[in-house]
């Protein structure tokens, strides 16, 4: 047994009930890659708050019977857990396919879905297949952080081009970068987090013409909170059969309420299926983690009818947060990232002081907040109207609290 480590770049603690002397380690003394080294890990603070809107979980937790049902799944895998699990997982993908058909508007095959232990393993999957050294990765920032760790860690470059001062991207910019970079691999999301502005199909369909125009990679969409969007949003799924070289991505974390399952997956054309086979491990998705998520899937009109809750609780966000002075960005997930503020840092502060815990990511100005229950929204408007009472606003309409 050994302490933990105190943290990314601190030493290393030596083993507990063990008195030898330790030579001391950090990452400096480790021949760490050097594209690793002044990295940070991803994550989101994990407080104890009363209200915790920072981390875009589904609020509503699964139902006794559901519990039920993933219990007898659960304790029915364990009989054969002495046995390796399904290795390419085909009858939950053939679930997969089968829940995406609607959404696809065509009837999508077991040889066109792929599942990891969440979305991030299937990216990390899809830079290990086509990505790595010499080849580049291209994403438009403020977008998912984990697109660019995930590429550093493959020994992909990472080359971030920017979003408009709305967050939007335009078909033209999506095209300019490919020419200009020709990457291995182009990441788009949408929704994208954490602005949770969705992307017009013209601006996929760009980015596949223009790679398909240089010949150089693939296409990836991450729509991880797809299920979120609003009515006349389309997915990227219905663009498949016309561009064999995009991906779609998805995961059941977000609106299957199942974010501690570890469950993604995608949908492509039947060799990017093949081609994410030669990287994966073996065996990588383990029996109770294939049992739990068909399980969910079997019980989807439940699990999706939390759905809906969410986004009302996200539209009266909207609704409400220009009364306040603040400005929003469009948002088709179950998230709202809202500002202008002189100083983020402050605000994130005062709100966590309150005992409600919304997420900085780094971005100047702007805050992001999940859309929780009817009360912890309740708590946040609360929160939030009592640490700008008596804010100024700049020439620049950027909010700044008032001196205490």
């Amino acid at each position: 047994m050994t302490a933990q480590a105190t943290g990314f770049g601190g030493a290393v603690a030596a083993p507990v009930g063990d008195d030898r002397p330790w030579r001391p380690l950090d990452l400096d003394g480790l021949p760490l890659r050097d594209s690793l080294r002044g990295q940070s890990p991803y994550g989101a603070p994990q407080l104890d708050v009363p209200v915790r809107l920072n981390t875009n979980e589904n609020p509503h937790p699964p139902s006794i019977g559901l519990v039920d049902a993933l219990g007898k799944a659960a304790t029915l895998a364990a009989t054969e857990a002495n046995r390796y699990p399904d290795r390419g997982a085909d009858a939950l993908r053939a679930d997969l396919a089968y829940y995406l058909t609607p959404d696809a508007g065509f009837g999508v095959h077991t040889a066109q879905v792929w599942a990891a232990n969440g979305s991030n393993e299937i990216l990390q999957q899809l830079c290990q297949a086509f990505g790595g050294p010499g080849r580049v990765a291209v994403g438009f920032e403020p977008s998912y952080s984990m697109h660019r760790l995930i590429a550093l860690a493959t020994a992909t470059e990472w080359v971030a081009e920017r979003r408009a001062a709305d967050f939007t991207l335009s078909a033209e910019a999506v095209a300019r970068a490919i020419e200009r970079h020709r990457p291995a691999l182009l990441f788009l999301c949408s929704p994208n987090n954490p602005t949770g502005t969705a992307l017009p199909l013209d601006v996929v369909v760009a980015a596949c013409e223009a790679m398909h125009a240089v010949g150089s990679g693939m296409v990836v969409v991450d729509e991880a909170y797809a299920e979120f969007r609003r009515a006349g949003v389309p997915s990227a799924l219905t663009l498949l059969p016309q561009h064999p070289r995009l991906i779609v991505t998805r995961t059941m974390s977000k609106a299957f309420a199942l974010a501690g399952a570890r469950v993604g997956y995608l949908a492509a054309h039947p060799a990017v299926v093949d081609a994410l086979q030669l990287v994966r491990l073996p065996y990588h998705l383990s029996s109770f983690t294939q049992a739990v998520a068909r399980t969910a899937l079997a019980h989807a009109d439940e699990l999706l009818g939390t759905v809906e809750s969410v986004k009302a609780q996200r539209d009266r966000i909207v609704r409400e947060l220009p009364a306040l002075g603040l400005r929003l960005a469009p948002s088709d997930a179950n998230f709202v990232f809202f500002g202008v503020f002189g100083d983020q840092q402050a605000v994130w502060r005062a709100l966590l002081d309150a005992g409600v815990l919304v997420r900085d990511v780094g971005i100047d100005g702007w805050l992001r907040v999940t859309a929780g229950l009817p009360g912890e929204i309740d708590a946040f408007l609360a929160a939030l109207t009592r640490v700008l009472a008596g804010a100024d606003v700049d020439a620049d309409g950027r909010v700044t609290l008032a001196t205490r």
